[in-house]
């Protein structure tokens, strides 16, 4: 059992779930990541543990959002909340579009988007985007304030954005859908919280596909590190979205598209020089 490779699997942990939540692109971190940090396992190993390492940081979002995403009350008198079965039927119209596309094209979206200028393009386009969008919306009420409140429609479009996201890696989910809540009329926490719910059978989908995909014949040491870079995504993701939801009822997201824009230029730069 390497030490070496356990320490990188804590570092990858540590970057996912920083990345995961905030609109900032998990996968053009973890490609930088990757770039200077190898880690010693097979190719076909580091395809799941990219994406399999993301139900740790699902688990944040069940444990921290546990009553409003679980339907049922269990009690003396046991309760059936409809509001919130409502919610996820419009989380799953949401998750449609994205759903197909991945089971249909991953390979090819992966074969023909999966680089580093696609990566780059999508962090500067969507970082201007976060800029230009905050902006326009200054000083204007939100529509929508709570997710009670989403409609069908609003849900849908929603699940567009997460689709862009899906096809164009760099794009960020939580950043392409937090994006288009704000345009369709959501205040920044209600978009955040919607895109924190829309990830759990959207990233509990892909992780459980590579699984089966990729079948159980783990080595000890594979076992070992999904595992730990799972725990450490998972207690990340809880101090970081504990933060987001604070910093944005101050704040808005220009910082985050300003981040990206450096981000991006970063790695055209990067794989420019060294690629």
């Amino acid at each position: 059992m390497s030490i070496v490779e356990i320490l990188k699997a804590v570092l990858f942990g540590i970057v996912e779930g920083i990345t995961e939540w905030l609109p900032i692109s998990s996968t053009g971190h973890m490609i930088l990541l990757d770039e200077l940090i190898k880690m010693n396992v097979s190719e076909e190993f580091w395809s799941l543990f990219l994406v399999v390492i993301q139900l740790g940081a699902i688990l944040a979002v069940v444990v921290l959002f546990w009553n409003r995403l679980f339907p049922f009350n269990i009690g003396k008198k046991p309760v059936i909340r409809k509001d919130i079965f409502q919610m996820w039927f419009k989380i799953i119209a949401a998750c449609i579009p994205a759903g197909i596309v991945g089971v249909l094209f991953d390979e090819k979206i992966d074969e023909l988007f999966y680089n580093y200028q696609t990566v780059a393009a999508a962090l500067i386009i969507f970082g201007i985007l976060f800029i230009v969008i905050e902006n326009m919306n200054k000083g204007k009420p939100s529509k929508i304030n709570s997710i009670a409140e989403i409609g069908w429609g609003t849900a849908v479009g929603i699940g567009l954005f997460q689709l862009i996201a899906a096809i164009f890696p760099g794009t960020s989910r939580s950043g392409a859908t937090i994006l288009g809540g704000i345009l369709l009329g959501l205040s920044r926490t209600t978009a955040a919280e919607f895109t924190f719910f829309l990830a759990v059978p959207v990233m509990a989908g892909a992780g459980l596909l590579k699984l089966v995909k990729f079948g159980l014949a783990f080595t000890s040491q594979e076992l070992v590190i999904l595992l730990v870079g799972m725990a450490v995504a998972f207690v990340v993701s809880i101090v970081v979205i504990k933060f987001l939801l604070n910093y944005i009822r101050k704040n808005d997201f220009k910082a985050f598209g300003w981040y990206r824009i450096i981000l991006g230029i970063l790695v055209l730069l990067f794989f420019g020089v060294f690629g």
